[in-house]
């Protein structure tokens, strides 16, 4: 049976890897497991990514065993809103105008957390293109608040909310327009920080100039 992090806050998993403690493969199974054992009831994901997980996570325990300095936070299960690019995998925005649609770049706020060594593991629910606040309205299901599966997550990012709160992942990437970090965060109780705007939209636009990524911990005290 894989190993459980999910008491552990991303800087703990992290500093666990760098310490070897477990290894960054481990975390990737273990984030694994706990989306199959949960999924039938969360619904945070539209599309798992195993096998970009565990490549990063080997590249992460390769350098580790080189002896090389590891990214601030090597090892840590991330989820990604899917209306934000990843190379080799969908983004569909939640839309079945968009189902087979193969992101042709990764997002830039993406590739920085794969930079900072974080493990893909997939592209989270939301609201059909970002408009809702309660990840009903997704072309492909709805996703349930962990904490009672008759409730909603919030939204739009309901999925990257729920992904975290369910111990499937210690993070998760959002993205906020009018209120989706706060919100989805306060109804799964977790807590959310928004990036302010850089020099390319992270995501297919619907109010460009305000749109902004997020990242979700379970409070803000665990993530680095």
């Amino acid at each position: 049976m894989a190993q459980s992090f999910d008491s552990l806050t991303a800087a703990q998993i992290a500093a666990g890897v760098a310490a070897g403690d477990f290894t960054a493969t481990e975390v990737a199974q273990a984030s694994l497991a706990a989306i199959e054992a949960r999924e039938g009831g969360v619904q945070a994901f539209l599309q798992v990514s195993p096998e970009l997980a565990l490549e990063a996570a080997a590249r992460v325990d390769a350098d580790r065993a080189a002896g090389k300095p590891l990214p601030p936070l090597a090892g840590v299960p991330l989820a990604i809103k899917d209306n934000m690019n990843l190379v080799g995998t969908r983004t569909t925005c939640a839309s079945r105008m968009l189902e087979d649609y193969q992101s042709v770049y990764t997002a830039t706020c993406v590739q920085r957390m794969l930079d900072a060594g974080c493990l893909p593991m997939g592209k989270a629910n939301m609201d059909e293109f970002a408009f809702g606040s309660s990840t009903e309205s997704s072309a492909f299901h709805r996703t349930n608040n962990p904490w009672d599966t008759e409730r909603v997550p919030g939204g739009s990012s309901g999925g990257s909310a729920a992904a975290v709160a369910a111990g499937e992942v210690a993070l998760s990437l959002g993205s906020d327009t009018g209120g989706s970090r706060p919100q989805a965060a306060s109804v799964c109780g977790g807590g959310g920080v928004r990036w302010c705007p850089g020099a390319r939209t992270p995501a297919p636009p619907s109010a460009s100039r305000r749109r902004c990524a997020a990242w979700w911990a379970l409070s803000p005290r665990m993530a680095p």
